[in-house]
């Protein structure tokens, strides 16, 4: 069994070695392997795509105990209900309302000053449904963290996360765009169809 690498230190999950062999053992069942790694910096926006079923989370969820990464992600707050909700807070999660963008870039930009070293995690299609634009709010979150976007793409035909390149915002939002989504152009969601 291959045993993704774990990530630079400061960004080490202080969860314990369990979850991380938990982690581990649910992506050998499942098929997938991790490849790529973090890259040692003290801040980063890590958006994942595709994102096109509710089997993209579970693989994720194992990635990234797999490798130990202490990072918090963002997912609508309908989600959190009661006792599912005390599991994805310490898996990380961060409950969000589409009604109110600046309270969440408010409380992530709170929690990231707080933490010091944060990675977090956000779909940039905002959906599992086909999208033709993305939403933008990931650009102007890792602006206002003044951080690197960390890419990673899911390849469901390989079973492979692939942790990719790093992408530094320009503020020219459209053309951020597509070269984001261009690099996204060699993933395929477990439903194709809908990425």
């Amino acid at each position: 069994m291959s045993i993704p690498k774990q990530v630079p230190e400061q960004l080490r999950s202080r969860r314990g070695v369990l979850p991380r062999w938990i982690g581990i053992i649910v992506l050998k069942l499942m098929g997938w392997r991790v490849e790529g790694e973090i890259p040692d910096l003290n801040r980063g926006l890590l958006i994942g795509a595709p994102h096109t079923s509710n089997w993209d989370f579970v693989i994720a969820m194992a990635s990234i105990l797999a490798i130990n990464l202490k990072m918090f992600w963002l997912a609508k707050h309908t989600i959190f209900v009661p006792v599912i909700r005390v599991v994805f807070n310490w898996l990380g999660g961060i409950p969000t309302n589409r009604d109110e963008p600046r309270a969440v870039v408010d409380h992530v930009m709170s929690l990231a000053e707080k933490e010091g070293t944060v990675v977090i995690g956000i779909t940039p299609e905002g959906t599992r449904k086909k999208v033709a634009i993305w939403k933008t709010g990931f650009l102007r979150l890792a602006r206002n963290l003044r951080c690197p976007i960390i890419m990673v793409g899911l390849s469901f035909s390989t079973k492979r996360v692939i942790i990719g390149d790093l992408f530094y915002p320009t503020g020219n939002n459209a053309a951020d765009l597509v070269t984001i989504r261009k690099y996204y152009e060699q993933f395929d969601g477990r439903y194709p169809d809908q990425f």
